[in-house]
């Protein structure tokens, strides 16, 4: 299965201690050589890096990880194939505007035995352009909220939304994913999922796939807050929390919002 990280914040940060670890499980300290990407959001711009090399000797990894850009979301994915072949169609995470915001998605697990009304036909707003089952599901959500939203609703109605489409697309697989729109991440766990809230006072973290330490308490203010999610722990001395099959957690501003 693929690798996810994702981080939400309350001020913009960069994300290059758990990128260092992260980007080695591409073909280094684990399996998952099909390609991998990252997206920022930055404003109201996005910043999205993809790469159909394995990223532990991708170029474009080694650029990220000596480029401190700061964002409040972040969305990472290491792919290990399940359907479609290596390429740049491929990758994750995919990118679409709805209701003039861009939204990225992330998935890893394996959707199968999706019903023909899960397709996104020629007529769709949302279409496909690689042939993986992910971006098939994703568009398929964009789909299904531009049908019952014309404009953006609050979060706790779009939450409620979103909960319900997960339930539908659970039900035909693995299906854990990051899905953000810049403002909130959501994260859906199907197998496994952890997610670590980071906030005063900050302590050393370890990562667990590389001699890396950082001290945050010399990098952040009182006020910051951060949570990262992931696939695995990236640190080997905090306290990860897994999250549980089937849970929907939205995260915002670095903290749990639902």
């Amino acid at each position: 299965m693929c690798q996810l990280l994702g981080m939400n914040c309350n001020t913009p940060t960069d994300i290059v201690f758990s990128f260092e670890g992260f980007h080695r499980r591409g073909g280094l300290t684990d399996e998952h050589a099909d390609g991998w990407g990252i997206a920022f959001f930055e404003d109201d711009g996005c910043r999205v890096f993809l790469d159909y090399l394995p990223s532990a000797r991708s170029p474009v990894a080694e650029l990220v990880r000596n480029y401190p850009i700061k964002s409040r979301n972040v969305i990472a994915h290491i792919r290990k194939a399940t359907q479609g072949k290596v390429s740049l169609a491929n990758t994750h995470p995919f990118r679409r505007e709805l209701w003039g915001q861009d939204w990225l998605f992330a998935h890893n697990g394996n959707l199968v035995d999706l019903p023909e009304s899960f397709a996104c036909t020629h007529g769709s707003r949302f279409q496909r352009v690689g042939t993986t089952d992910s971006e098939q599901a994703f568009c398929w959500m964009l789909n299904r909220l531009a049908e019952q939203f014309t404009r953006a609703p609050d979060l706790a109605t779009l939450t409620t939304a979103v909960r319900a489409l997960t339930a539908e697309l659970a039900g035909h697989g693995t299906f854990n994913f990051l899905l953000s729109n810049g403002t909130a991440l959501f994260a859906h766990c199907s197998t496994h999922l952890y997610y670590v809230l980071r906030r005063a006072p900050f302590n050393t973290a370890h990562l667990a796939d590389a001699d890396v330490t950082v001290d945050f308490a010399q990098v952040t203010t009182p006020d910051d807050r951060v949570a990262v999610i992931a696939t695995q722990p990236l640190t080997d001395n905090e306290q990860w929390t897994p999250m549980t099959t089937g849970q929907l957690l939205v995260f915002a501003d670095g903290a749990l919002a639902g």
